[in-house]
């Protein structure tokens, strides 16, 4: 079963948002992705809100451009934690409204927000959650901070080394 559902309102949101599809599937954590529009499908969007944990779903990545309705929406429907990705798009206002629409979200409906176009982010998180629980992916989360940790000490290494 899927452990990260990964939706977002379009598909011109997927160039961002294969950001993180990709960090997830380099931790080997499952996803299920999918287009749902909060105004273009909004039966979808409240199946999808209702059920996700019923197909195994831990925690569900949203990303939405212009007035960004997708990840509060769901948040309002699911009990599951939903991290909202700000997806600067072609009637975007610099991707403020988007950001806003994500980061202002009422009180008793949270939704854990990335920066603007953050989904790589957002795949590390819930990596990060899922982690809490399940020790195999903890230790891939903490091997890969150790290896962070690795490239700038090369990095600073190496701009030494010219010196």
């Amino acid at each position: 079963m899927a452990k990260v559902g990964i939706i977002m309102g379009s598909n011109s949101d997927m160039p961002v948002m294969q950001e993180a599809i990709t960090i997830l599937q380099d931790f080997n954590i499952e996803t299920e992705i999918d287009i749902v529009s909060a105004h273009r499908t909004p039966e979808k969007l409240y199946d999808y809100a209702k059920n996700a944990h019923l197909r195994g779903i831990q925690v569900i990545i949203a990303g939405a451009g212009g007035a960004a309705h997708l990840p509060g929406m769901v948040a309002s429907m699911s009990p599951l934690p939903i991290i909202g990705v700000p997806v600067k798009s072609s009637n975007s206002i610099d991707g403020w409204d988007s950001i806003l629409s994500i980061l202002q979200m009422p009180g008793g409906v949270p939704v854990a927000t990335v920066a603007l176009n953050g989904a790589k982010n957002a795949g590390i998180l819930a990596a990060q959650i899922l982690g809490s629980s399940d020790k195999k992916v903890q230790q891939t989360i903490i091997d890969y901070k150790e290896e962070l940790k690795v490239k700038v000490e090369k990095a600073s290494e190496d701009l030494n080394s010219k010196k």
